[in-house]
């Protein structure tokens, strides 16, 4: 991402959060196309997209989140790494959703969130795997082998 495109993301979601108002985390989706940013969405709340905060520092999205709700101080945050997430995104239809393999996508810096929805319409985020690596594009291979590993059944 170009200085350009980082400092207009910066600016935009600042806006749009000053906007809202409230407290706590928000999640604000941008589509950068070169210098181009254009804003998507926001979640006022921790979002699926920030889970690798889980595994790639000392306080989570959701730590976080309370924190800045409740007024707490949050301190300096400690990053353990390069980390990395891929999405669970099946294709199917079912009213009972089940999972295998997950055992089999875990292991050392690897971990499977599952977001217990129990159905499924179409195409819909049912889970993450996050991971750790030497470097962010070793995270993200990492990531994204754990998440082909997940079998969604229904």
């Amino acid at each position: 991402m170009s200085e350009l495109a980082l400092k207009r993301a910066q600016e935009i979601a600042r806006h749009v959060v000053l906007a809202l108002g409230g407290h706590g985390l928000f999640g604000v989706e941008l589509f950068v196309c070169g210098d181009e940013v254009i804003f998507s969405e926001v979640s006022p709340r921790p979002h699926d997209t920030g889970m690798v905060t889980l595994i790639s520092q000392d306080l989570s999205e959701f730590a976080l989140h309370v924190r800045a709700f409740l007024g707490m101080p949050v301190g300096a945050i400690r990053q353990y790494g390069p980390a990395a997430s891929a999405v669970i995104l099946p294709q199917l239809t079912s009213q009972n959703v089940t999972f295998d393999n997950v055992h089999a996508a875990v292991g050392a810096g690897v971990q499977v969130r599952l977001f217990g929805k129990p159905e499924i319409d179409g195409s819909r985020r049912l889970g993450v795997a996050l991971a750790t690596g030497e470097n962010v594009e070793e995270a993200v291979i990492r990531a994204k082998k754990a998440a082909s590993r997940v079998t969604v059944k229904g």
